[in-house]
Protein backbone atom coordinates (compact mmCIF):
# COMPACT_ATOMS: atom_id res chain seq x y z
CA UNK A 1 0.00 0.00 0.00
CA UNK A 2 1.81 3.45 -1.00
CA UNK A 3 2.32 5.94 1.75
CA UNK A 4 2.04 9.49 0.57
CA UNK A 5 3.63 12.28 2.55
CA UNK A 6 1.64 15.67 3.12
CA UNK A 7 4.42 17.25 4.32
CA UNK A 8 4.53 16.15 8.02
CA UNK A 9 1.46 13.57 8.08
CA UNK A 10 1.99 10.42 5.62
CA UNK A 11 -1.21 8.68 4.22
CA UNK A 12 -2.11 5.45 2.95
CA UNK A 13 -3.49 5.79 -0.56
CA UNK A 14 -4.59 3.19 -2.52
CA UNK A 15 -4.75 3.05 -6.40
CA UNK A 16 -5.98 0.81 -9.40
CA UNK A 17 -2.38 0.64 -10.35
CA UNK A 18 -1.98 -1.57 -6.98
CA UNK A 19 -5.75 -2.83 -6.65
CA UNK A 20 -6.83 -3.39 -10.28
CA UNK A 21 -10.37 -3.78 -11.53
CA UNK A 22 -9.04 -7.46 -12.31
CA UNK A 23 -8.46 -8.07 -8.89
CA UNK A 24 -11.41 -6.68 -7.83
CA UNK A 25 -13.57 -8.97 -9.91
CA UNK A 26 -11.81 -11.71 -7.92
CA UNK A 27 -13.12 -10.72 -5.07
CA UNK A 28 -16.57 -10.15 -5.32
CA UNK A 29 -16.71 -13.06 -7.77
CA UNK A 30 -18.57 -15.02 -5.51
CA UNK A 31 -20.68 -12.27 -4.01
CA UNK A 32 -23.94 -10.16 -4.54
CA UNK A 33 -23.85 -6.69 -4.08
CA UNK A 34 -27.36 -5.00 -3.10
CA UNK A 35 -27.63 -1.34 -3.73
CA UNK A 36 -30.67 -0.31 -1.27
CA UNK A 37 -31.99 3.25 -2.28
CA UNK A 38 -31.90 4.27 -6.05
CA UNK A 39 -31.61 7.82 -5.43
CA UNK A 40 -28.62 9.89 -7.06
CA UNK A 41 -25.58 8.09 -5.33
CA UNK A 42 -27.19 4.49 -5.49
CA UNK A 43 -27.98 5.29 -9.41
CA UNK A 44 -24.22 6.36 -9.86
CA UNK A 45 -22.79 3.22 -7.89
CA UNK A 46 -25.49 0.78 -9.13
CA UNK A 47 -24.64 1.72 -12.84
CA UNK A 48 -20.69 1.98 -12.69
CA UNK A 49 -20.90 -1.35 -11.11
CA UNK A 50 -23.11 -3.42 -13.58
CA UNK A 51 -20.90 -1.69 -15.93
CA UNK A 52 -17.48 -3.56 -14.17
CA UNK A 53 -19.48 -6.38 -14.77
CA UNK A 54 -20.00 -6.97 -10.92
CA UNK A 55 -23.33 -9.02 -9.67
CA UNK A 56 -25.41 -6.36 -8.55
CA UNK A 57 -29.20 -5.67 -7.74
CA UNK A 58 -31.19 -3.02 -6.97
CA UNK A 59 -33.69 -2.28 -4.21
CA UNK A 60 -36.18 0.55 -3.97
CA UNK A 61 -39.15 1.07 -2.95
CA UNK A 62 -41.49 -0.17 -5.54
CA UNK A 63 -43.65 2.04 -8.19
CA UNK A 64 -41.89 4.79 -6.64
CA UNK A 65 -40.07 7.45 -9.40
CA UNK A 66 -36.97 5.87 -8.51
CA UNK A 67 -37.96 2.35 -9.08
CA UNK A 68 -39.31 3.71 -12.37
CA UNK A 69 -36.02 5.45 -13.16
CA UNK A 70 -34.01 2.01 -12.65
CA UNK A 71 -36.51 -0.03 -14.70
CA UNK A 72 -35.87 2.89 -17.40
CA UNK A 73 -32.03 1.91 -16.63
CA UNK A 74 -32.21 -1.36 -17.51
CA UNK A 75 -32.57 -2.69 -14.30
CA UNK A 76 -35.30 -5.56 -14.50
CA UNK A 77 -38.23 -6.51 -11.68
CA UNK A 78 -37.60 -9.62 -9.25
CA UNK A 79 -34.38 -10.20 -11.59
CA UNK A 80 -32.38 -7.18 -11.02
CA UNK A 81 -34.79 -4.61 -9.43
CA UNK A 82 -36.50 -5.82 -6.17
CA UNK A 83 -38.88 -4.01 -3.57
CA UNK A 84 -35.80 -3.49 -0.41
CA UNK A 85 -37.08 -5.64 1.45
CA UNK A 86 -36.57 -9.08 -1.04
CA UNK A 87 -33.42 -7.10 -1.97
CA UNK A 88 -31.62 -7.14 1.18
CA UNK A 89 -32.40 -10.84 1.84
CA UNK A 90 -30.07 -11.42 -1.45
CA UNK A 91 -27.29 -9.69 -0.79
CA UNK A 92 -23.50 -10.92 0.74
CA UNK A 93 -22.60 -7.19 0.62
CA UNK A 94 -25.07 -4.30 1.31
CA UNK A 95 -24.89 -0.95 0.18
CA UNK A 96 -26.62 1.38 2.49
CA UNK A 97 -27.53 4.39 0.19
CA UNK A 98 -31.05 5.64 1.70
CA UNK A 99 -31.26 9.01 2.93
CA UNK A 100 -30.13 9.76 6.18
CA UNK A 101 -33.45 10.05 7.38
CA UNK A 102 -34.59 6.79 5.45
CA UNK A 103 -31.96 5.43 7.08
CA UNK A 104 -32.90 5.64 10.47
CA UNK A 105 -36.27 5.08 9.80
CA UNK A 106 -35.97 1.86 7.76
CA UNK A 107 -33.31 0.25 10.08
CA UNK A 108 -35.68 -1.42 12.07
CA UNK A 109 -36.00 -3.20 8.49
CA UNK A 110 -32.76 -3.82 7.70
CA UNK A 111 -31.01 -5.34 11.10
CA UNK A 112 -32.36 -8.52 11.31
CA UNK A 113 -31.56 -9.36 7.85
CA UNK A 114 -27.47 -8.67 8.70
CA UNK A 115 -26.68 -11.89 9.60
CA UNK A 116 -23.17 -13.30 10.01
CA UNK A 117 -20.67 -12.86 7.94
CA UNK A 118 -22.02 -10.10 5.55
CA UNK A 119 -20.97 -6.64 5.12
CA UNK A 120 -22.78 -3.67 5.22
CA UNK A 121 -21.26 -0.47 3.55
CA UNK A 122 -22.31 3.13 3.88
CA UNK A 123 -21.17 5.71 1.28
CA UNK A 124 -21.18 8.34 3.93
CA UNK A 125 -21.11 7.62 7.96
CA UNK A 126 -23.66 9.51 9.32
CA UNK A 127 -25.93 7.18 10.46
CA UNK A 128 -23.33 5.26 12.87
CA UNK A 129 -21.27 8.09 13.90
CA UNK A 130 -24.71 9.76 14.96
CA UNK A 131 -25.97 6.19 16.39
CA UNK A 132 -27.23 7.87 19.53
CA UNK A 133 -29.58 10.02 17.03
CA UNK A 134 -30.39 6.94 14.35
CA UNK A 135 -30.14 4.28 16.66
CA UNK A 136 -28.40 2.41 13.68
CA UNK A 137 -25.84 0.32 15.62
CA UNK A 138 -24.96 -2.69 13.34
CA UNK A 139 -24.73 -6.19 14.90
CA UNK A 140 -21.16 -6.97 16.25
CA UNK A 141 -20.80 -10.35 13.35
CA UNK A 142 -20.78 -8.34 10.38
CA UNK A 143 -18.23 -6.05 8.78
CA UNK A 144 -19.09 -2.02 8.05
CA UNK A 145 -17.28 0.20 6.56
CA UNK A 146 -17.41 3.40 4.42
CA UNK A 147 -17.10 4.14 0.83
CA UNK A 148 -17.31 7.60 0.41
CA UNK A 149 -17.08 9.24 -2.93
CA UNK A 150 -15.69 12.73 -2.95
CA UNK A 151 -18.32 13.85 -4.74
CA UNK A 152 -22.27 13.58 -5.85
CA UNK A 153 -23.65 10.82 -7.57
CA UNK A 154 -23.72 12.47 -10.64
CA UNK A 155 -20.16 13.61 -10.77
CA UNK A 156 -19.21 10.01 -10.00
CA UNK A 157 -20.73 8.43 -12.95
CA UNK A 158 -19.79 11.43 -15.30
CA UNK A 159 -15.96 11.14 -14.17
CA UNK A 160 -16.71 7.10 -14.69
CA UNK A 161 -17.89 7.27 -18.66
CA UNK A 162 -15.60 9.77 -19.14
CA UNK A 163 -12.59 7.18 -17.93
CA UNK A 164 -11.13 9.10 -14.59
CA UNK A 165 -12.99 8.26 -11.94
CA UNK A 166 -13.88 10.19 -9.07
CA UNK A 167 -12.10 9.20 -5.45
CA UNK A 168 -13.40 7.58 -2.45
CA UNK A 169 -12.49 7.49 0.80
CA UNK A 170 -12.68 4.08 2.81
CA UNK A 171 -12.93 3.62 6.32
CA UNK A 172 -13.59 0.54 8.89
CA UNK A 173 -15.99 0.75 11.39
CA UNK A 174 -16.22 -2.97 12.08
CA UNK A 175 -13.49 -6.07 11.11
CA UNK A 176 -15.60 -9.13 12.08
CA UNK A 177 -14.22 -11.59 9.52
CA UNK A 178 -10.85 -9.88 8.87
CA UNK A 179 -10.92 -9.09 5.29
CA UNK A 180 -12.81 -5.61 5.48
CA UNK A 181 -10.54 -3.15 4.50
CA UNK A 182 -9.91 -5.69 1.06
CA UNK A 183 -14.18 -5.90 0.28
CA UNK A 184 -14.04 -1.33 0.69
CA UNK A 185 -11.51 -1.55 -1.45
CA UNK A 186 -12.42 -4.14 -3.84
CA UNK A 187 -16.21 -1.85 -3.77
CA UNK A 188 -14.39 1.10 -4.17
CA UNK A 189 -12.50 0.35 -7.31
CA UNK A 190 -15.78 -1.12 -8.51
CA UNK A 191 -17.99 2.04 -8.48
CA UNK A 192 -15.45 4.25 -10.18
CA UNK A 193 -13.07 5.12 -7.65
CA UNK A 194 -9.49 4.92 -9.08
CA UNK A 195 -7.97 6.33 -5.92
CA UNK A 196 -8.77 5.57 -2.48
CA UNK A 197 -7.91 7.45 0.69
CA UNK A 198 -7.79 5.78 3.69
CA UNK A 199 -9.92 7.51 6.52
CA UNK A 200 -11.23 7.58 10.10
CA UNK A 201 -15.05 7.33 10.14
CA UNK A 202 -15.80 10.39 12.33
CA UNK A 203 -13.56 12.40 10.64
CA UNK A 204 -15.21 11.60 7.47
CA UNK A 205 -18.43 12.39 8.76
CA UNK A 206 -17.77 15.92 9.97
CA UNK A 207 -15.34 16.89 7.14
CA UNK A 208 -18.57 15.90 4.83
CA UNK A 209 -20.72 17.60 6.58
CA UNK A 210 -18.97 20.83 7.26
CA UNK A 211 -17.55 20.65 3.50
CA UNK A 212 -21.31 20.47 2.28
CA UNK A 213 -22.16 23.44 4.37
CA UNK A 214 -19.44 25.32 4.31
CA UNK A 215 -17.22 25.44 0.77
CA UNK A 216 -18.52 23.31 -1.13
CA UNK A 217 -21.89 24.37 -1.35
CA UNK A 218 -23.39 26.59 1.47
CA UNK A 219 -20.47 28.98 1.80
CA UNK A 220 -20.28 29.13 -2.26
CA UNK A 221 -24.08 29.87 -2.34
CA UNK A 222 -23.50 32.66 -0.03
CA UNK A 223 -20.55 34.35 -1.30
CA UNK A 224 -22.30 34.32 -4.89
CA UNK A 225 -25.08 35.50 -3.73
CA UNK A 226 -23.51 38.75 -1.62
CA UNK A 227 -21.25 39.50 -4.57
CA UNK A 228 -24.14 39.65 -7.09
CA UNK A 229 -26.46 41.67 -4.59
CA UNK A 230 -23.22 44.01 -4.65
CA UNK A 231 -22.75 43.86 -7.93
CA UNK A 232 -26.35 44.86 -8.88
CA UNK A 233 -26.69 47.19 -6.34
CA UNK A 234 -24.29 49.15 -7.87
CA UNK A 235 -25.53 49.49 -11.19
CA UNK A 236 -24.35 46.35 -12.58
CA UNK A 237 -26.09 44.43 -15.25
CA UNK A 238 -28.02 40.52 -14.57
CA UNK A 239 -25.43 39.48 -17.24
CA UNK A 240 -22.28 41.61 -16.12
CA UNK A 241 -22.65 40.26 -12.46
CA UNK A 242 -23.43 37.49 -13.08
CA UNK A 243 -20.33 36.39 -15.25
CA UNK A 244 -17.78 38.40 -12.94
CA UNK A 245 -19.38 36.53 -9.64
CA UNK A 246 -20.03 32.98 -11.77
CA UNK A 247 -19.60 32.50 -15.10
CA UNK A 248 -15.67 33.29 -15.08
CA UNK A 249 -15.84 31.09 -11.71
CA UNK A 250 -16.43 27.95 -12.84
CA UNK A 251 -15.73 28.14 -16.82
CA UNK A 252 -12.16 29.33 -15.87
CA UNK A 253 -10.96 29.85 -12.92
CA UNK A 254 -11.81 26.34 -10.84
CA UNK A 255 -10.80 23.98 -14.28
CA UNK A 256 -7.32 26.03 -13.20
CA UNK A 257 -7.68 25.44 -9.19
CA UNK A 258 -8.92 21.27 -10.43
CA UNK A 259 -5.80 21.14 -12.25
CA UNK A 260 -2.91 22.76 -11.29
CA UNK A 261 -3.87 23.93 -7.79
CA UNK A 262 -4.59 27.99 -6.40
CA UNK A 263 -0.85 28.51 -6.55
CA UNK A 264 -0.77 27.29 -10.05
CA UNK A 265 -3.88 30.03 -10.54
CA UNK A 266 -2.51 33.17 -8.94
CA UNK A 267 0.78 32.45 -10.83
CA UNK A 268 -0.68 32.76 -13.88
CA UNK A 269 -3.17 35.99 -13.71
CA UNK A 270 -2.91 39.38 -14.71
CA UNK A 271 -0.99 41.58 -11.84
CA UNK A 272 -4.16 43.08 -11.23
CA UNK A 273 -5.93 40.43 -9.56
CA UNK A 274 -2.59 38.89 -8.09
CA UNK A 275 -2.87 41.78 -5.93
CA UNK A 276 -6.57 42.06 -5.50
CA UNK A 277 -6.07 38.38 -4.68
CA UNK A 278 -3.05 38.18 -2.11
CA UNK A 279 -4.60 41.26 -0.31
CA UNK A 280 -8.07 40.50 -0.25
CA UNK A 281 -7.58 36.71 0.87
CA UNK A 282 -6.80 37.19 4.56
CA UNK A 283 -9.22 39.53 4.77
CA UNK A 284 -12.34 36.74 4.11
CA UNK A 285 -10.04 34.14 5.72
CA UNK A 286 -10.34 36.63 9.25
CA UNK A 287 -14.19 36.83 9.26
CA UNK A 288 -14.80 33.28 8.08
CA UNK A 289 -12.68 31.65 10.67
CA UNK A 290 -15.21 32.02 13.24
CA UNK A 291 -18.21 30.97 11.44
CA UNK A 292 -16.37 27.42 10.18
CA UNK A 293 -15.21 27.01 13.81
CA UNK A 294 -18.79 27.76 14.90
CA UNK A 295 -20.07 25.10 12.08
CA UNK A 296 -17.37 22.39 12.70
CA UNK A 297 -18.50 22.75 16.77
CA UNK A 298 -22.14 21.83 15.46
CA UNK A 299 -21.34 19.22 13.64
CA UNK A 300 -19.23 17.52 15.96
CA UNK A 301 -21.90 18.16 18.66
CA UNK A 302 -24.52 16.83 16.84
CA UNK A 303 -26.94 20.11 16.36
CA UNK A 304 -26.38 19.71 12.20
CA UNK A 305 -27.25 16.04 12.84
CA UNK A 306 -29.99 16.39 14.58
CA UNK A 307 -31.57 19.19 11.88
CA UNK A 308 -31.34 17.09 9.13
CA UNK A 309 -32.96 14.25 10.89
CA UNK A 310 -36.18 16.53 12.00
CA UNK A 311 -36.50 18.65 8.95
CA UNK A 312 -35.65 15.91 6.51
CA UNK A 313 -38.49 13.65 8.94
CA UNK A 314 -41.24 15.53 8.49
CA UNK A 315 -44.16 14.71 6.88
CA UNK A 316 -44.23 18.50 5.01
CA UNK A 317 -40.23 18.23 4.07
CA UNK A 318 -41.00 17.81 0.34
CA UNK A 319 -42.95 20.55 0.32
CA UNK A 320 -41.28 22.86 1.96
CA UNK A 321 -38.01 21.69 0.29
CA UNK A 322 -39.82 22.39 -3.12
CA UNK A 323 -40.57 25.93 -1.68
CA UNK A 324 -36.83 26.78 -0.78
CA UNK A 325 -35.24 25.49 -4.04
CA UNK A 326 -37.77 27.09 -6.15
CA UNK A 327 -37.05 30.08 -4.17
CA UNK A 328 -32.97 29.45 -5.43
CA UNK A 329 -34.52 28.76 -8.90
CA UNK A 330 -36.51 32.29 -9.03
CA UNK A 331 -33.96 34.18 -7.71
CA UNK A 332 -32.28 36.92 -10.12
CA UNK A 333 -28.63 35.32 -10.11
CA UNK A 334 -29.88 32.28 -11.17
CA UNK A 335 -32.29 33.19 -13.51
CA UNK A 336 -29.55 35.60 -15.16
CA UNK A 337 -27.07 32.07 -14.82
CA UNK A 338 -30.02 30.55 -17.41
CA UNK A 339 -29.80 32.89 -19.47
CA UNK A 340 -25.97 33.32 -19.76
CA UNK A 341 -25.65 29.16 -19.88
CA UNK A 342 -28.05 29.20 -22.68
CA UNK A 343 -25.56 31.63 -24.79
CA UNK A 344 -22.77 29.26 -24.57
CA UNK A 345 -21.79 27.55 -27.81
CA UNK A 346 -24.20 23.79 -27.69
CA UNK A 347 -20.68 22.14 -29.61
CA UNK A 348 -17.65 23.64 -30.99
CA UNK A 349 -18.06 27.02 -31.73
CA UNK A 350 -14.53 26.95 -33.62
CA UNK A 351 -15.10 24.06 -35.82
CA UNK A 352 -11.99 23.36 -38.21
Amino acid sequence: MPKINFGKVVEDVITIKEFPLSTTKKILSNQTIVILGYGIQGRAQGLNLRDNKVNVIVGQRKNSNNWNKAIADGWIPNKTLFPLEQAQQKGDIIVYLLSDAGQKEYWPKLKPHLIAGKTLIFAHGFSIVYSKLTHVIPPKNIDVVVVAPKGSGLSLRQNYLDGNGLASAIAIHQDYSGNAKQTACAVGIAIGSPILYSADVKREVYGDLVGERGVLVGALAGLMEAQYQVLRKHGHTPSEAFNDTVEELTQGLMRLVGERGMDYLLANISTTAQRGALDWKETFKKATLPVFEDLYKKVANGTEAQIVLDKNSARDYRKKLDRELEKVEKSEIWQAGSKVRSLRPKKSAYPD
